[in-house]
């Protein structure tokens, strides 16, 4: 898929992570209509991604599963140990400790009502958008296959990967809906700021579309 095919209008956009730079970008491009599952956590490796959805979310976030690593400025780090995935903008140090996740229950239910939403796009919707970055090419046509079992209609992945490159580069992708950039790595959270904004030019979201 080339990135000129990727255009058009969405009914949902959606960010599977790496880490929060999909979500800042799809917000500043006005494409992030509500927040997803995996917007705000750090999911290093595309593995991880794909087995928290051929397992259908089951166990994710689950108290027993995390694991306090330490601060990040006023936020803990917490571990989903099952998923590998890292919380970094869900507990507040000034509800939660080292030795307690007090903001636990709230926590839950938020990830809880982000689940159900995103079961209820992916079987409603007919024409969706999805944006990874990170990890190599290697897990994305088995991403592309678990997304075909669980999206009842239509959808595009857009995989961007961070690399030594010195402008935007599309990539040869051998997948029909799946389309593969390259960006520059030297400060990925606002350097690339304009390359976002050309890459999702001629991208829209509409709530609804025409049958």
């Amino acid at each position: 898929m080339r990135l000129v095919d990727l255009k058009g209008s969405y009914e949902a956009v959606f960010s599977l992570g790496g880490l929060c730079v999909p979500a800042m970008q799809l917000e500043k491009n006005a494409l992030r209509p509500y927040s997803g599952v995996l917007d705000w956590m750090i999911s290093n490796r595309l593995s991880d991604v794909n087995r928290l959805l051929q397992q259908r979310f089951q166990g994710f976030m689950e108290l027993p599963n995390l694991q306090i690593l330490g601060y990040a400025g006023q936020q803990l780090l917490v571990l989903d140990t099952r998923y590998s995935f890292i919380s970094n903008h869900d507990f507040s140090i000034r509800k939660n400790s080292l030795t307690q996740l007090s903001a636990y229950p709230e926590v839950k239910a938020k990830y809880e009502r982000r689940i159900a939403r995103f079961w209820d796009v992916l079987t409603t919707r007919r024409r969706i958008l999805f944006v990874r970055s990170g990890d190599t090419f290697e897990h994305v046509e088995e991403l592309q296959a678990i997304l075909r079992e669980l999206v009842a209609y239509d959808f595009s992945l857009l995989f961007v990967q961070h690399t030594a490159v010195p402008d935007l580069v599309e990539k040869d992708c051998p997948l029909a809906n799946v389309c593969w950039v390259q960006l520059p790595n030297q400060e990925i959270w606002h350097t690339n700021d304009h390359l976002w904004s050309n890459l999702l030019e001629g991208i829209q979201f509409r709530e609804e579309l025409s049958l």
